[in-house]
Order: C-alpha cells, then sequence, then structure tokens
C-alpha cells in the first residue's frame, strides 16, 4: 500500500504518481493525516516535476471533490451554475455575474476564495462590507440560496476539506501557479458545490498567474475536460490580464467598481464587457438561453433594469450587511484615511502596465497577505487607475493610492510609478477576449 511517504519519493525522482496513490493523498488531507508539512512538501514536488498527468489530475480533483459533502440543489427548482476566475488584478466579475445569473432564473451557489498570490480574493472583497457573512453554517448557505438564490460563500469545512488545507499552504509556499494544482483546486470545489453548469474566466498576461497565451490555453483545456469528465457542462474563456481589470485593486475599492455597474453610476467597459459574455455563456450552458447572444442580452438587460444590483442587495442583507445596501453602498465601505494622487510627471501615453506589480503594491498596503494569517485592511488599496492607451497631460492621475499612513502611501506611490510605463505614442489595445475553450 503506497503511503504519502512513497508519494513523495516518487515525486523527488521526477515519476509522475499513480493515480490511486494521489486519492489516498487527498484522503489524508481531508482526515489530518497528512501533516503541513507533507503537503507544502507534495506542492513543491508536483512544481518541480513532470506534473500529475491527465489521469492524476482528475483522479486528484474527484478524491479531493469526494472527500468531504457533496450538495445537492434539486428542491430549488433552477439550474445550478457557477463561474470562477483563475485570479487576476482588479478582477471583481464575481460581484457583478453571481447576482445577474439568479436575476436571470439560474441558483448560484458560489463558493470562493480569498487572496492567492498577487490577485485579490472574491471573499476578501465581500468582507469589506460591514456586517457581512462569508462562513455559513449549511443551513444558513442553504437558507440564503432559497431567499436570494444566489450566494457567495467559503468552502465549509465539509466542503472539500483536502483542498482547504492545501489551497492554505500553496499560498505561503510560492506553488500557486502550477496548473494541477489549480485544476485540483478550482474544480474540487465547484464539483462538490452540486454543478450543473461551469463558465470559467482563465486569466492571460502580466496580471495573471499565467503570463503566456499557451500555459492559459492548457490551463483551460485542463479545467474543461476534467469538468466535462466529472458530469458539469463547462465552457471557459481566456480574457487578457495585462491591466486591472476594473480601475481599482484592493477589497472595498472593488465593492465600489462592482457597485457601479451594478447601479450604473459608472460605464467600466471591460469590467462589463467580461461579465455579459461569461454570463452569455453560462446561461446557454444552464439552459436558460437559446444561445449565446440570447444570454449576453439576458445579462445585459439585468445590470441595465437594476434587477442584479436587487438581487445583489438581498444577498448582502441574507448574509448579515445592511439591509439597504444597493441604495448607500457608498456610506456602508470603510475608506482608508490617506488618499494620495499619483500624477504624472510628463505628457504621454501609457504604454503598458504590470498587474502584477500594483497586485503587490496592494499587499505592501495592507490589503493582502504576506502569510497565511495576517489580517487585511479591507480600506486600502488603488483607484483610478490610467488605462493602456490613455493619453495624460503633466499633472493628469495615474492612480489614487488609499493607505493607513502617509509612509505606506509614499511606498506605495514608488511601486505605482515603476509598474505604469509612459511613452510617446499611443499603445494599441488588445482585444479583451481571447479564446473559447469547449
Amino acid at each position: 500500500m503506497s503511503t504519502t511517504a512513497d508519494l513523495l519519493a516518487a515525486l523527488r525522482r521526477g515519476e509522475t504518481p499513480a493515480p490511486e496513490a494521489l486519492a489516498g493523498f487527498a484522503a489524508g488531507l481531508a482526515d489530518g493525516t497528512v501533516s503541513d508539512a507533507q503537503a507544502g512538501a507534495f506542492a513543491m514536488g508536483v512544481c518541480r516535476g513532470p506534473g500529475l498527468g491527465e489521469a492524476g489530475r482528475v483522479a486528484l480533483t474527484r478524491a479531493m471533490a469526494g472527500g468531504g459533502a457533496r450538495l445537492d440543489w434539486s428542491d430549488l427548482g433552477r439550474p445550478v451554475v457557477d463561474k470562477h476566475s483563475t485570479g487576476g488584478v482588479g478582477d471583481c466579475v464575481s460581484l457583478v455575474l453571481a447576482p445577474a445569473l439568479a436575476a436571470c432564473g439560474a441558483a448560484v451557489p458560489m463558493i470562493s476564495g480569498r487572496g492567492l498570490g498577487h490577485t485579490g480574493g472574491t471573499l476578501d472583497k465581500l468582507e469589506a462590507i460591514p456586517g457581512l457573512a462569508v462562513d455559513l453554517s449549511a443551513d444558513a448557505f442553504r437558507a440564503t440560496m432559497r431567499a436570494c438564490g444566489v450566494a457567495i460563500v467559503a468552502a465549509g469545512d465539509g466542503i472539500a476539506p483536502a483542498d482547504r488545507r492545501l489551497y492554505a499552504i500553496r499560498d505561503v509556499t510560492g506553488t500557486v501557479d502550477q496548473l494541477d494544482l489549480i485544476t485540483a483546486s478550482i474544480l474540487s470545489k465547484k464539483l462538490a458545490a452540486g454543478l450543473g453548469a461551469l463558465v470559467l474566466d482563465v486569466k492571460v498576461g502580466r496580471g495573471a498567474f499565467m503570463g503566456d497565451l499557451a500555459a492559459a490555453r492548457a490551463l483551460a483545456r485542463a479545467l474543461v475536460d476534467t469538468a466535462q469528465a466529472a458530469g458539469c457542462a463547462t465552457v471557459a474563456w481566456l480574457t487578457a490580464m495585462d491591466e486591472p481589470l476594473a480601475p481599482a485593486c484592493g477589497n472595498a475599492l472593488e465593492v465600489i467598481a462592482a457597485m457601479e455597474v451594478l447601479t450604473g453610476v459608472a460605464a467600466c467597459p471591460r469590467l462589463r464587457a467580461v461579465t455579459v459574455a461569461l454570463g452569455g455563456e453560462a446561461l446557454v450552458l444552464a439552459g436558460l438561453a437559446g444561445d449565446a447572444d440570447e444570454g449576453r442580452a439576458r445579462i445585459d438587460d439585468a445590470l441595465a433594469s437594476g434587477a442584479a444590483a436587487e438581487r445583489f442587495g438581498r444577498m448582502v442583507a441574507a448574509q448579515g450587511g445592511p439591509s439597504d445596501f444597493p441604495d448607500r453602498w457608498a456610506d456602508r465601505l470603510p475608506a482608508a484615511p490617506v488618499v494620495h494622487t499619483v500624477t504624472a510627471g510628463d505628457a504621454g501615453c501609457v504604454a503598458s502596465i504590470d498587474g502584477a506589480a500594483l497586485g503587490r503594491a496592494v499587499i505592501g498596503l495592507g490589503g493582502g497577505r504576506r502569510r497565511e494569517r495576517d489580517r487585511i485592511d479591507p480600506s486600502v488599496g488603488l483607484s483610478q487607475i490610467a488605462r493602456i492607451g490613455t493619453r495624460v497631460e503633466q499633472g493628469d492621475t495615474l492612480a489614487r493610492i488609499h493607505a493607513a499612513t502617509p509612509e505606506a502611501a509614499r511606498d506605495a506611490e514608488a511601486a505605482v510609478r515603476a509598474a505604469i510605463v509612459m511613452g510617446e505614442g499611443a499603445a494599441p489595445r488588445g482585444d479583451l477576449l481571447l479564446e473559447r475553450v469547449a
């Protein structure tokens, strides 16, 4: 019988682990017989070796999904669908798309994660809303779904417990961006959530874990194939992440960006475009639209009519947040005591932006984690970030820094100036929606 030590030895020799060994390892993660040290060694071994292979990836994913509770939403009478992003800077699509899907007739039990590496986590963003709880009991989760058709929550102790442990360890051991581990982590939670359909947003670019198009394409293919092998209808889009998707980074600031789109206060065309494209695919997979064009039109209508904002407000209230959040969100979110504007020293065009560097600047401000147990300041971050291709004059705003202290703002300014590269001519804007993988 293979042990965890045997599995780690195989990885050290550069061998592809057997599927049954990976299933046993996942079971040990879930029941505690695998130690944190062994889990860290496993993650590092997978990153340094040839990977798990297709059979191993499927085996690990299924074992991690099956190691705890499996949710059943058949009593809701709605198709069960969800969306997941591989993570990007300024990516608050989930906050806009989940309620829009619910407003269109889907059930959306979104089990999300916290910040990982330089990207923010959906749960951390939601927790910027005073009183809102993401660690719901099974009964509270089900009650929120019955009342709202949507809930965005953390995986409970019973949902994919193996991933709960491995996810946290990957974040602090520098083993985040490995295809097999990403696939198993994402899909174990989604499969355990009882989904019938899933749409994936695989980010590619300087602000994503996958900076290379070929690597992002491989990840999308692995995710789609593994999910479909498990019986979940899945489509993925590769989307560009060479700059923040919303013009803001940081937890409360990204909630503001999402609310501006939900309530029509600001257009935020890139955020809206990704939301509508992913939503259209999700509605087709769920049987709520005949084709992607109809699905996109339905999502667009849910945003324009205010139905998505109303649904988001119901979810916020059901999860313990303010009952008037859609009407008073600007008053309800925390604000940093120091706001500092970074201005252009000379006229020119924004030629490129290092999104990952901006994400690290937010971590430096206290808006993310360097260590697993670090506390996050939800108020800090960046807003009004200039877009690639924007023409600026001397003194125009490149970004606004929201900080806890003047010293932190000064440190962040140096990082922001290094991340935003100016040029003479107008920089061409690349496509946002790059490829569809089905």
